[in-house]
Protein backbone atom coordinates (compact mmCIF):
# COMPACT_ATOMS: atom_id res chain seq x y z
CA UNK A 1 0.00 0.00 0.00
CA UNK A 2 1.11 3.65 -0.60
CA UNK A 3 0.37 6.24 0.78
CA UNK A 4 0.76 10.47 -0.73
CA UNK A 5 3.81 12.46 0.10
CA UNK A 6 3.38 15.98 1.80
CA UNK A 7 6.20 17.67 0.21
CA UNK A 8 6.15 20.58 2.37
CA UNK A 9 5.34 18.23 5.90
CA UNK A 10 9.16 16.39 4.57
CA UNK A 11 10.58 19.77 3.57
CA UNK A 12 10.06 21.24 7.14
CA UNK A 13 11.38 17.51 8.92
CA UNK A 14 14.51 17.18 6.64
CA UNK A 15 15.36 20.60 7.77
CA UNK A 16 14.79 20.13 11.45
CA UNK A 17 16.78 17.51 10.91
CA UNK A 18 19.47 19.18 9.26
CA UNK A 19 19.09 21.80 11.57
CA UNK A 20 19.97 18.87 14.61
CA UNK A 21 22.77 18.02 12.77
CA UNK A 22 24.66 21.34 12.53
CA UNK A 23 23.92 22.18 15.86
CA UNK A 24 25.45 18.73 17.43
CA UNK A 25 28.10 19.64 15.15
CA UNK A 26 29.01 22.80 16.40
CA UNK A 27 28.28 22.02 19.78
CA UNK A 28 31.13 19.25 19.77
CA UNK A 29 33.31 21.39 17.99
CA UNK A 30 32.93 23.98 20.81
CA UNK A 31 33.83 21.08 23.44
CA UNK A 32 36.68 19.99 21.42
CA UNK A 33 38.26 24.17 20.92
CA UNK A 34 38.16 23.82 24.51
CA UNK A 35 40.54 20.65 24.63
CA UNK A 36 42.58 22.27 22.10
CA UNK A 37 42.89 25.39 25.10
CA UNK A 38 43.84 23.08 27.20
CA UNK A 39 46.49 21.93 24.96
CA UNK A 40 48.11 24.74 24.23
CA UNK A 41 47.75 26.33 27.55
CA UNK A 42 49.29 23.39 29.05
CA UNK A 43 51.86 21.97 26.62
CA UNK A 44 54.84 24.19 28.13
CA UNK A 45 54.81 23.28 31.56
CA UNK A 46 54.36 19.12 29.74
CA UNK A 47 57.81 19.42 28.47
CA UNK A 48 56.86 22.05 25.31
CA UNK A 49 55.40 18.89 23.25
CA UNK A 50 51.82 16.88 23.87
CA UNK A 51 49.52 14.60 22.31
CA UNK A 52 46.27 13.76 23.28
CA UNK A 53 44.02 11.19 21.54
CA UNK A 54 40.65 9.82 22.24
CA UNK A 55 38.90 6.47 21.43
CA UNK A 56 34.54 6.31 21.55
CA UNK A 57 32.49 4.30 19.22
CA UNK A 58 35.13 2.24 17.57
CA UNK A 59 36.71 5.16 16.19
CA UNK A 60 39.36 7.71 17.07
CA UNK A 61 37.10 11.06 17.77
CA UNK A 62 39.74 13.57 18.73
CA UNK A 63 43.50 13.71 17.90
CA UNK A 64 45.40 16.91 18.45
CA UNK A 65 49.43 17.81 19.25
CA UNK A 66 50.89 20.65 20.06
CA UNK A 67 54.06 22.29 20.37
CA UNK A 68 55.48 25.48 21.58
CA UNK A 69 59.08 23.72 23.14
CA UNK A 70 60.92 26.36 24.74
CA UNK A 71 64.66 26.68 23.70
CA UNK A 72 66.01 25.51 27.05
CA UNK A 73 63.21 22.18 26.42
CA UNK A 74 64.72 21.75 22.94
CA UNK A 75 68.59 21.95 24.17
CA UNK A 76 67.17 19.34 26.83
CA UNK A 77 66.05 16.82 24.37
CA UNK A 78 69.53 17.58 22.01
CA UNK A 79 71.05 16.75 25.09
CA UNK A 80 69.88 13.16 25.30
CA UNK A 81 69.58 12.96 21.85
CA UNK A 82 73.60 12.99 21.65
CA UNK A 83 73.99 10.92 24.77
CA UNK A 84 71.63 8.00 23.34
CA UNK A 85 73.84 8.96 20.10
CA UNK A 86 70.34 9.47 17.54
CA UNK A 87 69.54 13.36 15.88
CA UNK A 88 67.24 15.12 18.12
CA UNK A 89 63.82 15.14 16.68
CA UNK A 90 61.97 18.33 17.72
CA UNK A 91 58.45 17.97 15.67
CA UNK A 92 55.41 17.49 16.47
CA UNK A 93 54.05 14.23 17.75
CA UNK A 94 52.10 12.29 15.63
CA UNK A 95 49.70 8.83 16.32
CA UNK A 96 53.08 6.92 15.54
CA UNK A 97 55.74 8.92 17.47
CA UNK A 98 57.79 6.47 18.95
CA UNK A 99 59.23 6.57 23.14
CA UNK A 100 60.07 5.83 26.30
CA UNK A 101 56.79 5.42 28.36
CA UNK A 102 57.98 4.42 31.93
CA UNK A 103 55.24 3.51 33.85
CA UNK A 104 52.55 2.96 31.52
CA UNK A 105 54.76 -0.43 30.85
CA UNK A 106 52.95 -1.60 33.99
CA UNK A 107 49.27 -1.70 32.48
CA UNK A 108 50.89 -3.68 29.83
CA UNK A 109 53.14 -6.33 31.77
CA UNK A 110 50.31 -6.88 34.13
CA UNK A 111 48.12 -7.64 30.91
CA UNK A 112 51.12 -9.97 29.76
CA UNK A 113 50.80 -12.46 33.04
CA UNK A 114 47.03 -12.46 33.14
CA UNK A 115 47.30 -14.55 29.63
CA UNK A 116 49.50 -17.08 31.96
CA UNK A 117 46.13 -17.00 34.17
CA UNK A 118 43.78 -17.43 31.70
CA UNK A 119 45.23 -20.57 30.03
CA UNK A 120 45.75 -22.23 33.47
CA UNK A 121 49.50 -21.86 33.63
CA UNK A 122 49.35 -19.39 36.38
CA UNK A 123 46.99 -18.96 39.70
CA UNK A 124 47.50 -15.71 40.88
CA UNK A 125 47.66 -17.48 44.82
CA UNK A 126 50.61 -19.34 43.44
CA UNK A 127 53.71 -18.04 46.05
CA UNK A 128 56.50 -16.83 44.36
CA UNK A 129 58.97 -19.88 45.71
CA UNK A 130 56.85 -22.07 43.70
CA UNK A 131 59.24 -20.82 40.69
CA UNK A 132 62.51 -19.05 42.59
CA UNK A 133 63.69 -20.56 44.80
CA UNK A 134 66.20 -17.95 45.63
CA UNK A 135 63.44 -15.70 46.68
CA UNK A 136 62.21 -18.70 48.93
CA UNK A 137 65.91 -18.45 50.60
CA UNK A 138 65.77 -15.16 51.72
CA UNK A 139 62.28 -15.38 53.33
CA UNK A 140 60.44 -13.91 50.12
CA UNK A 141 59.13 -16.99 48.75
CA UNK A 142 55.14 -17.21 50.33
CA UNK A 143 54.08 -14.00 48.55
CA UNK A 144 51.88 -14.39 45.86
CA UNK A 145 51.38 -13.63 42.21
CA UNK A 146 48.61 -11.41 43.22
CA UNK A 147 50.47 -9.76 45.65
CA UNK A 148 53.25 -9.27 42.89
CA UNK A 149 51.04 -6.91 40.63
CA UNK A 150 49.44 -4.98 43.03
CA UNK A 151 52.73 -3.79 45.10
CA UNK A 152 51.98 -5.27 48.14
CA UNK A 153 54.96 -7.42 48.28
CA UNK A 154 56.01 -5.95 51.73
CA UNK A 155 59.25 -5.78 50.08
CA UNK A 156 61.29 -2.54 51.22
CA UNK A 157 62.78 -1.04 47.38
CA UNK A 158 65.17 1.75 46.98
CA UNK A 159 63.58 4.59 45.58
CA UNK A 160 62.58 4.05 42.22
CA UNK A 161 65.39 5.66 40.05
CA UNK A 162 67.81 3.60 42.30
CA UNK A 163 66.22 0.28 41.65
CA UNK A 164 66.19 0.96 38.09
CA UNK A 165 69.91 2.13 37.80
CA UNK A 166 70.55 -1.16 39.79
CA UNK A 167 68.29 -3.51 37.91
CA UNK A 168 69.68 -2.12 34.54
CA UNK A 169 73.05 -2.99 35.66
CA UNK A 170 72.01 -6.73 35.69
CA UNK A 171 73.38 -9.28 33.26
CA UNK A 172 70.26 -11.75 33.53
CA UNK A 173 66.37 -12.37 34.89
CA UNK A 174 68.12 -14.53 37.34
CA UNK A 175 70.61 -11.92 38.66
CA UNK A 176 67.81 -9.55 38.80
CA UNK A 177 66.34 -12.26 41.46
CA UNK A 178 68.95 -12.01 43.45
CA UNK A 179 69.42 -8.52 43.99
CA UNK A 180 65.67 -8.33 44.98
CA UNK A 181 65.77 -11.50 47.00
CA UNK A 182 68.54 -9.24 49.47
CA UNK A 183 66.43 -6.10 49.89
CA UNK A 184 65.20 -6.24 53.27
CA UNK A 185 61.03 -6.23 54.29
CA UNK A 186 58.95 -3.70 55.53
CA UNK A 187 55.91 -5.44 56.16
CA UNK A 188 53.46 -8.68 56.00
CA UNK A 189 52.93 -9.50 52.12
CA UNK A 190 49.49 -8.43 51.19
CA UNK A 191 49.15 -5.52 54.09
CA UNK A 192 51.68 -2.99 52.90
CA UNK A 193 51.12 -0.96 49.84
CA UNK A 194 54.69 0.04 48.01
CA UNK A 195 54.79 1.82 44.65
CA UNK A 196 58.12 -0.18 43.06
CA UNK A 197 59.24 -2.34 40.39
CA UNK A 198 60.02 -5.53 42.52
CA UNK A 199 56.74 -6.97 42.08
CA UNK A 200 56.54 -6.74 38.22
CA UNK A 201 59.98 -7.92 37.86
CA UNK A 202 59.39 -10.66 39.88
CA UNK A 203 56.51 -11.27 37.90
CA UNK A 204 58.22 -11.30 34.65
CA UNK A 205 60.87 -13.72 35.80
CA UNK A 206 57.96 -16.45 36.81
CA UNK A 207 56.32 -16.20 33.06
CA UNK A 208 59.63 -16.30 31.54
CA UNK A 209 59.98 -20.15 33.57
CA UNK A 210 56.59 -20.76 32.61
CA UNK A 211 56.96 -19.38 28.94
CA UNK A 212 60.41 -20.81 28.07
CA UNK A 213 60.76 -17.64 26.75
CA UNK A 214 62.42 -14.51 27.40
CA UNK A 215 59.99 -11.75 28.64
CA UNK A 216 60.76 -9.50 25.19
CA UNK A 217 59.58 -12.57 23.46
CA UNK A 218 56.46 -13.40 25.62
CA UNK A 219 54.86 -9.87 25.33
CA UNK A 220 55.35 -9.89 21.15
CA UNK A 221 53.86 -12.71 21.02
CA UNK A 222 50.87 -12.56 23.41
CA UNK A 223 50.29 -8.62 23.36
CA UNK A 224 52.09 -6.95 20.74
CA UNK A 225 51.01 -9.19 17.60
CA UNK A 226 47.32 -9.64 18.36
CA UNK A 227 46.95 -6.00 19.19
CA UNK A 228 49.13 -4.79 16.01
CA UNK A 229 51.63 -3.09 18.59
CA UNK A 230 53.99 -2.96 16.07
CA UNK A 231 56.03 -0.07 17.57
CA UNK A 232 55.80 -1.34 21.41
CA UNK A 233 58.46 -3.25 23.08
CA UNK A 234 60.72 -3.73 25.95
CA UNK A 235 63.88 -3.00 24.19
CA UNK A 236 67.13 -4.79 23.68
CA UNK A 237 68.80 -4.71 27.21
CA UNK A 238 70.26 -7.51 29.15
CA UNK A 239 66.89 -8.13 31.12
CA UNK A 240 63.82 -6.13 30.77
CA UNK A 241 62.02 -4.22 33.23
CA UNK A 242 58.18 -4.74 33.42
CA UNK A 243 57.52 -2.11 35.93
CA UNK A 244 58.99 0.95 33.51
CA UNK A 245 61.18 -0.20 30.48
CA UNK A 246 58.95 -0.26 27.80
CA UNK A 247 58.25 2.09 24.89
CA UNK A 248 55.16 3.05 22.33
CA UNK A 249 53.32 5.00 20.33
CA UNK A 250 50.06 7.09 20.78
CA UNK A 251 48.19 4.83 18.39
CA UNK A 252 49.94 1.21 19.53
CA UNK A 253 48.54 1.80 23.22
CA UNK A 254 45.42 2.96 21.82
CA UNK A 255 45.09 -0.39 20.48
CA UNK A 256 45.96 -2.07 24.04
CA UNK A 257 43.13 0.42 25.69
CA UNK A 258 40.53 -0.54 23.38
CA UNK A 259 41.21 -3.94 24.35
CA UNK A 260 40.83 -2.95 27.66
CA UNK A 261 37.35 -1.06 27.22
CA UNK A 262 36.24 -4.44 25.23
CA UNK A 263 36.48 -6.41 27.63
CA UNK A 264 39.41 -8.35 26.68
CA UNK A 265 38.56 -8.15 22.78
CA UNK A 266 40.18 -6.54 19.98
CA UNK A 267 38.76 -6.40 16.72
CA UNK A 268 36.66 -9.24 17.17
CA UNK A 269 39.61 -11.74 18.71
CA UNK A 270 40.09 -11.91 22.68
CA UNK A 271 43.75 -11.11 24.06
CA UNK A 272 42.05 -11.25 27.73
CA UNK A 273 39.24 -13.19 29.60
CA UNK A 274 36.45 -10.60 30.20
CA UNK A 275 37.16 -12.00 34.16
CA UNK A 276 41.03 -11.51 34.32
CA UNK A 277 40.28 -7.00 32.87
CA UNK A 278 37.90 -7.18 35.47
CA UNK A 279 40.02 -8.85 38.27
CA UNK A 280 42.81 -6.10 36.96
CA UNK A 281 40.49 -3.49 37.77
CA UNK A 282 39.49 -4.40 40.94
CA UNK A 283 40.94 -1.84 43.93
CA UNK A 284 42.92 -4.44 46.05
CA UNK A 285 44.21 -1.58 48.58
CA UNK A 286 41.87 -2.03 51.68
CA UNK A 287 41.68 0.51 54.63
CA UNK A 288 44.09 -1.67 56.83
CA UNK A 289 46.38 -1.32 54.02
CA UNK A 290 49.29 0.76 55.08
CA UNK A 291 50.57 2.93 52.62
CA UNK A 292 54.55 2.68 52.58
CA UNK A 293 55.04 4.90 49.41
CA UNK A 294 52.86 6.17 46.82
CA UNK A 295 53.51 9.00 44.04
CA UNK A 296 50.32 10.10 44.75
CA UNK A 297 48.06 11.01 47.44
CA UNK A 298 45.58 7.59 47.97
CA UNK A 299 42.81 9.41 49.39
CA UNK A 300 41.25 9.67 45.55
CA UNK A 301 42.77 6.77 44.18
CA UNK A 302 43.46 3.09 44.81
CA UNK A 303 45.33 0.15 42.92
CA UNK A 304 44.29 -3.12 40.99
CA UNK A 305 47.10 -4.98 38.49
CA UNK A 306 49.44 -3.20 36.73
CA UNK A 307 46.60 -0.09 36.76
CA UNK A 308 45.45 2.45 38.93
CA UNK A 309 41.41 2.69 39.91
CA UNK A 310 40.44 6.29 40.31
CA UNK A 311 37.93 6.76 42.62
CA UNK A 312 35.07 7.42 44.20
CA UNK A 313 33.22 5.84 41.29
CA UNK A 314 35.98 3.26 40.49
CA UNK A 315 35.32 3.28 36.86
CA UNK A 316 38.25 4.68 35.31
CA UNK A 317 41.77 3.42 35.23
CA UNK A 318 44.61 4.58 34.17
CA UNK A 319 48.77 3.56 34.49
CA UNK A 320 50.71 7.49 34.07
CA UNK A 321 54.21 7.13 33.30
CA UNK A 322 57.70 9.41 35.17
CA UNK A 323 57.77 11.10 32.11
CA UNK A 324 54.68 12.32 31.54
CA UNK A 325 52.12 9.96 29.17
CA UNK A 326 48.89 9.07 30.53
CA UNK A 327 46.66 6.43 29.41
CA UNK A 328 42.96 5.97 30.74
CA UNK A 329 39.79 4.11 30.11
CA UNK A 330 36.87 5.18 31.17
CA UNK A 331 34.28 2.05 31.40
CA UNK A 332 31.26 4.31 32.18
CA UNK A 333 31.36 6.23 29.83
CA UNK A 334 32.56 3.96 27.11
CA UNK A 335 35.70 5.50 25.65
CA UNK A 336 39.62 5.48 26.29
CA UNK A 337 42.42 7.91 25.75
CA UNK A 338 46.37 8.64 25.96
CA UNK A 339 48.14 11.28 26.59
CA UNK A 340 51.92 11.74 25.06
CA UNK A 341 54.50 13.95 26.68
CA UNK A 342 57.57 13.92 28.18
CA UNK A 343 58.78 15.73 31.39
CA UNK A 344 59.62 14.65 34.37
CA UNK A 345 58.56 17.83 36.68
CA UNK A 346 55.61 16.47 39.05
CA UNK A 347 54.18 20.03 40.01
CA UNK A 348 50.51 19.92 39.74
CA UNK A 349 50.58 16.69 37.72
CA UNK A 350 47.20 14.63 39.12
CA UNK A 351 45.04 18.02 39.33
CA UNK A 352 46.27 18.66 35.87
CA UNK A 353 44.68 15.23 34.51
CA UNK A 354 41.68 15.47 36.52
CA UNK A 355 40.99 18.92 35.09
CA UNK A 356 42.08 17.13 31.33
CA UNK A 357 39.59 14.70 32.09
CA UNK A 358 36.48 16.31 32.94
CA UNK A 359 36.93 18.06 29.61
CA UNK A 360 37.23 15.16 28.17
CA UNK A 361 33.87 13.79 29.54
CA UNK A 362 32.68 17.09 28.80
CA UNK A 363 33.54 16.76 25.32
CA UNK A 364 32.06 13.67 24.34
Amino acid sequence: MFFPVNRAMLLKNTGIAILFVLVASAGRAQRTDKLDQWMEDHVKEMGGRAMLAVWKDGKLVYSQSANEMTRKQKMVNKFIARRQKKEADLSDYTMSTRQPIASCSKWLSAALVMTFVDEGKLQLSDTVGKYLPVLSAHGKGMITVRQCLSHLTGINEPPLKESLKDLRKVGSMDEAMEYIAKMPMEGTPGEVFHYSNAGLQIAGAIIEKIGGASFEELFAERIARPLDMKDTDFGKGRVALPAGGASSTPEDYLNFLVMILGKGVFQGHRILSESSVAAMEKDRIDPDVRVAYSPVPMAQIGYGYGEWVVRPEGTTVTSPGLFGSVPWVDNEKGYCAFLMAFYIKRDDREARFRELKQLVDASL
